[in-house]
């Protein structure tokens, strides 16, 4: 039976077919084996070999092997010996390498390889070759003479290892896409070339990581456009070797000559945006030295310059850190208790575009013990170095508490690094993943989704980009400080790289989404704001523009804060108190107890069947195998609440005579557990048979008591959420995961609680409506189903403030819209919030309209650098080349970009570049280089 639409059930019955042609491979196939001619030479001479790495696979005489493979040293030999094939080094059969003369030509001077022992490394295996060098007088060194074999060197001394420019790309592509080590790719090349281990071999592992380390060092230099510059490798300034974001702001790159002078309505779409984050996986153990390893960059690229950052840590190391005066943060809270025991550096700490989760030049930098302000300010005002920008939005997790003192702590920085902060427009943020877990007063102030000029940027960038690091360090743990920052360093590069590759598609969907939202956001709000009285919307539009121009200004309201007090149960029997007590001072004496009054009485029933409640779920989670012990806890509980409810049942008699006939008829030969007795509250009864006094005294209580629940509700799904997080992200180990579990636990027994408390007073509500003949009672109060029970923000969920569709619960705020519309408070912090997410919606249109002209305008400017490039070194027709070929992935990038985004540019930016007509390389793999960049592929 044939499987036509799923190939591996067809391929399962022609597996004895597929088998018995691998093993066609290892014999010696269907020729002629009596055919004493070799096809190569057509002679009588014996041959038994054949090529496994060439697509013919016929049999060759010894000869033929080494003449056809007189450049392909690294090829695998196998020989024939009369019962199977068994592998053969072409070094043994006569093969030695010629270098420096032109293929076939020999040396009159021929100078062969220390001790005969040279090992060439390539993508097939390790291999022992015959090599002999041009000994002429004109030649070149050994070392060049290896270069130009496109081979290199372990050394630069009598080198006897080298690596084929191929392997040393193979890998360093393998690295960025799998994060395999340097140890898992050797051994697999030794297993390739012998996988019984019966061969001893001599380790190359040490010369490899060598090579490998400076092969990715020479390849940024070179994509950085370092060969072009007369200075050479010496003159690179710091940061040079960084890959930029085209799409943010550039001075003299990608930014119109009078960006300066534009109106406050668009110069926001010149400021920078940058994110803060620390990352606690890249630990590096206390091994080596910067003096035994440094590193080769010195701050040319991502990581920061070590010597004066070193300086400025040990110059600060006695300072103490001001603990944060919003949520415990342990970020600041623990930074001096950070477990640093046996480590150099317990983490890395990054400053990143955090509109295109890009890494910032010398924006990273390692922490030595937690997350202190003296690592991080050093690192944001390194990257700062970099920009000429006068706006900057700034992003991190712990905004609101590392901001304070800032301008002050910058002081005891080096010169260089100081700022004019006073001519600078500075703006904080909070991650918008982060932001709940502040306290509220943080969750409006230091909010995007609140902030005019910011779009939809989320400032989550540096979490995105941990994912793609995070395998590395089972590597990098281990590695010496300077080989470790030039390995992140290599990472960071071609992150970047990757980002500048992917931005026509990027922005291309961002685009189309922020299109479609931008209309239906505006949608929903005109539709809102078309049912506002026009005397609250001026109101509110009016106290929402001044507070977005102060947020930080405490004498300015903030109109996304409730004004007035919640609804509570404490409340509501505080003013039922008082009116009683009103109504005494009148002489009004409705007391038919002289202990307990109305309020008291129904208050005291509601209490009771919460306590009904409680015990009933203790039951339910007993089970049929319950201890003694636990069978007596609960007997206890239960004679305890009959006592009281039989005390509260003679004070209703007196309120409610009817109920005696209720018990009377109710009552079983079985005595009733205390739990399941009914209480016969006023909205149980009808309407005749109890006075409408106690049927208003429970409306109230009930009214509060499902504001409290809810509330109540509210705050353990926050906790809920807050536990979850954080047990994903730091709990580690099964006695934590236990205990956390245990806890999650009993925050959902209590949010059960909540529920099934709400249902009960919207029940009774619904009886009292009826029976007090209440109109539009409901306000926002809803029937709560199990789809309403959502968190506010879910740190699982794919939505976020900008598209988020809140569930009744979420829209109360503390208040209720009553009947007599009397408080708006509510109305208005949403009005508010449709507004903001309206505007933010629109002004990532009209921002990333401005990024895309950026990209086009960065990648022309870099294409003119590279063109520049060809006219400095007219001398050598390789590094020409180059610089063309640079040039024209730029021209090719920005063509294909400038089409895919042609519906959504001004028609300015569609004029066909000079390399239009050239044919697009492969982007996701092509050589970067220019003075700012620093990509390793």
């Amino acid at each position: 039976m044939q499987h036509q639409d799923n190939p591996l059930l067809t391929w399962m019955n022609e597996r004895d077919f597929f088998l018995a042609e691998l093993l066609w491979h290892d014999g010696r196939g269907d020729r002629d084996h009596d055919s004493d001619l070799c096809p190569g030479c057509s002679t009588s001479t014996p041959h038994q070999h054949r090529c496994q790495d060439c697509l013919d696979a016929q049999l060759y005489c010894c000869a033929c092997i080494v003449k056809d493979h007189a450049c392909l040293p690294t090829h695998t030999i196998q020989e024939w010996n009369s019962d199977f094939f068994q592998r053969v080094s072409l070094k043994n059969m006569g093969l030695c390498m010629q270098l420096g003369h032109a293929l076939g030509n020999q040396c009159i001077l021929p100078q062969r390889a220390f001790n005969d022992d040279f090992v060439l490394i390539d993508t097939n295996g390790i291999h022992e070759i015959g090599l002999d060098f041009c000994g002429c007088e004109t030649s070149q060194t050994h070392t060049q003479q290896i270069l130009r074999a496109g081979w290199f060197p372990s050394t630069s001394m009598d080198p006897r290892t080298a690596a084929t420019f191929r392997v040393l790309h193979h890998y360093q592509i393998l690295l960025f896409e799998s994060k395999a080590s340097a140890y898992e790719f050797y051994h697999s090349l030794v297993r390739l070339t012998d996988n019984t281990g019966l061969k001893k071999r001599k380790d190359r592992y040490e010369s490899f990581m060598r090579m490998v380390r400076e092969w990715r060092h020479l390849v940024m230099l070179k994509r950085s456009g370092r060969g072009h510059d007369s200075s050479g490798v010496m003159g690179t300034s710091e940061g040079q070797c960084a890959v930029l974001c085209p799409a943010c702001p550039q001075p003299g790159k990608n930014l119109p000559d009078n960006w300066q002078d534009a109106p406050k309505a668009k110069s926001w779409l010149y400021s920078l945006f940058l994110a803060i984050d620390a990352n606690f996986r890249l630990k590096r153990r206390a091994v080596s030295s910067d003096e035994t390893d440094p590193s080769l960059l010195q701050g040319w690229a991502y990581f920061v310059e070590e010597n004066s950052y070193k300086s400025h840590l040990s110059d600060r190391a006695g300072e103490t850190q001001e603990k944060s005066t919003c949520s415990s943060h342990n970020a600041v809270n623990m930074a001096e208790t950070k477990l640093s025991q046996g480590l150099a550096a317990t983490g890395v700490g990054t400053v990143d575009c955090a509109r295109h989760n890009m890494k910032r030049p010398n924006g990273v930098g390692d922490l030595q013990k937690g997350e202190k302000y003296m690592n991080m300010d050093y690192l944001f005002f390194s990257t700062l170095r970099h920009s000429m920008l006068d706006a900057f939005n700034v992003s991190y997790d712990i905004a609101c508490q590392w901001h304070k003192h800032l301008w002050s702590r910058m002081s005891s920085l080096p010169p260089s690094h100081h700022s004019n902060y006073l001519s600078k427009m500075v703006r904080f943020f909070v991650p918008k993943f982060h932001l709940p877990a502040h306290i509220s007063k943080c969750q409006t102030i230091f909010s995007f989704n609140f902030t005019r000029f910011v779009g939809r940027t989320d400032g989550e960038a540096p979490e995105r980009g941990w994912s793609n690091i995070n395998p590395v360090a089972s590597s990098t743990k281990a590695m010496g400080p300077g080989c470790r920052r030039d390995t992140l360093d290599d990472h960071f590069g071609d992150w970047n790289w990757k980002k500048v590759v992917g931005l026509g598609s990027s922005l291309l969907f961002k685009m189309k989404e922020a299109t479609s939202e931008k209309a239906g956001h505006r949608a929903a709000f005109e539709e809102f704001d078309s049912v506002i009285a026009p005397e609250n919307r001026m109101a509110w539009k009016a106290e929402m523009e001044a507070w977005e121009e102060n947020p930080n200004d405490t004498t300015v309201s903030n109109p996304l804060q409730p004004k007035s007090l919640a609804i509570t149960q404490a409340s509501a029997r505080l003013g039922l108190a008082r009116l009683e007590a009103e109504e005494l001072e009148r002489g009004v004496h409705l007391l038919l107890h002289p202990d307990v009054s109305p309020s008291v009485f129904i208050g005291s029933g509601i209490d009771l069947e919460e306590e009904q409640r409680r015990l009933k779920a203790i039951v339910d989670t007993m089970g049929i195998h319950a201890m003694d012990r636990q069978k007596l806890t609960i007997l206890r509980t239960r004679m305890s609440l009959r006592r009281k409810l039989e005390a509260w049942r003679q004070t209703q008699y007196l309120y409610v005579p009817s109920v005696h006939t209720l018990v009377a008829t109710s009552a079983t030969s079985d005595p009733e557990n205390a739990e399941h007795m009914k209480l016969w509250l006023p909205s149980s009864l009808n309407s005749k048979a109890c006075d409408s006094r106690l049927q208003d005294v429970e409306w109230e209580l009930r009214f509060a008591q499902a504001h409290d629940a809810l509330e109540e509700l509210r705050q353990c799904l926050r906790i809920h959420c807050s536990l979850l997080t954080f047990k994903r992200e730091w709990i580690r180990g099964q006695g934590a995961n236990t205990r956390a579990q245990n806890a999650l636990g009993r925050i959902h027994d209590r949010q059960t609680a909540c529920i099934k408390r709400y249902r009960a007073a919207w029940g009774a509500l619904k009886s009292l409506a009826l029976m007090l003949n209440k109109v539009d009672w409901r306000g926002r109060l809803q029937d709560l189903l199990d789809d309403d029970i959502k968190p506010l923000v879910d740190p699982f969920g794919t939505q976020g403030e900008g598209r988020r569709k809140l569930t009744w619960i979420w829209m109360m705020d503390g208040v209720d819209s009553h009947a007599d519309g009397g408080n708006a408070d509510g109305v208005r912090i949403e009005w508010c919030k449709s507004r903001a997410r309206a505007l933010r919606w629109a002004e990532e249109v009209e921002l990333l309209q401005e990024e895309m002209r950026r990209v086009l305008q960065f990648l022309k400017w870099q294409a003119d650098w590279w063109d520049s490039r060809r006219d400095t070194v007219s001398y050598s027709e390789g590094l020409c080349a180059y610089a063309a070929r640079q040039a024209n992935i730029r021209h090719c990038m920005a063509d294909h970009f400038r089409h895919l985004w042609a519906p959504f540019i001004s028609p300015d930016s569609l004029t066909d570049s000079p390399a239009s007509s050239l044919p697009l390389p492969d982007l996701m793999m092509p050589d970067m280089a220019l003075p700012e960049l620093a990509d390793l592929l």
